[in-house]
């Protein structure tokens, strides 16, 4: 497979391109990073340098890419944090000609734009971009549960959800254009306290996945989680086959970084569980 990847950089630690590129290389996958922003590090340290890449320079890129010919062989795009609201036009348009180039391909959206502790953390013209112009032509959506409830106007899936509200947004969402919704950080009422699930939606049916909740915030874990579903859904076909595998490396790489007592993801070390996941979680379908 090969992906063009639109993204956020950063040079220490692990979100974006920087936890996106090299778990899909490790699968054998060929990337080609395009870089939304160029960060020190993630903004999660309160303090970076480095800049927001202009969506104009963005574009260049992509178009160079394009002009290599290389679009007829690109097999899906995925997009993670965005930086402005102008790179969302900047994804659509590539989209649109990769698809035009090879109608096969996929489209991967991260609908990067917060979390129930952080809030929403990005440009407040960000979000209705998404809504607007980006999801109606994503294959494949990735939003955490509260992102998911930004989307559906759902304050009520920023806490603990029953799973019922969680499959009526995924469906409502689903109806803007995705056809396969990856709902990860699910809180579903009535689970205990100590789990974390990941919830696929589609028009097959739904999946859920139940993993311990380890005691840490790990950045970046949402992009490596979009990075790996994408691949594994790619080579499978299978949206319950992409989550066991998904989650299944995405556990092991939180494992090794709290164990590992570092707070940037331990991909490296991790490596293994992402190349050949364990599939040591149970997917139940849900419907």
């Amino acid at each position: 497979m090969r992906v063009l990847s639109i993204q956020s950089h950063v040079a220490y630690g692990h979100v974006g391109n920087s936890a996106a590129v090299f778990p899909l290389q490790r699968l054998g996958h060929e990337v080609w990073p395009v870089l939304t922003v160029n960060f020190s590090n993630h903004t999660g340290y309160g303090a970076w340098r480095g800049p927001l890449i202009a969506a104009d320079d963005v574009r260049d890129v992509v178009t160079g890419i394009g002009e290599r010919g290389a679009f007829a062989t690109c097999d899906a795009v995925l997009s993670g944090y965005q930086g402005s609201p102008e790179i969302a036009d900047v994804i659509v348009d590539a989209v649109a000609r990769v698809k035009a180039a090879n109608p096969a391909a996929t489209y991967t959206c991260d609908p990067v734009m917060g979390n129930a502790t952080s809030g929403c953390f990005v440009n407040p013209a960000i979000p209705p971009k998404y809504r607007s112009t980006v999801i109606p032509v994503a294959d494949v959506l990735t939003p955490n549960q509260f992102e998911l409830g930004f989307i559906t106007d759902n304050d009520a899936l920023s806490g603990a959800s029953p799973l019922e509200d969680v499959l009526a947004a995924a469906d409502e969402v689903r109806a803007l254009g995705p056809a396969t919704v990856l709902v990860t950080s699910v809180v579903r009422e009535g689970a205990p306290e100590d789990v974390i699930e990941m919830l696929a939606v589609t028009g097959e049916g739904a999946w859920l996945v139940t993993t311990p909740r380890l005691p840490m915030k790990a950045n970046g874990s949402g992009d490596i989680t979009a990075a790996l579903f994408t691949a594994h859904l790619h080579e499978t076909g299978s949206a319950a086959e992409a989550l066991a595998r998904t989650a299944s490396s995405v556990f092991a790489v939180l494992k090794e970084t709290l164990d590992s007592g570092e707070r940037e993801l331990r991909l490296i070390a991790a490596q293994d569980a992402i190349a050949s996941p364990a599939r040591e979680f149970e997917v139940t379908q849900v419907r």
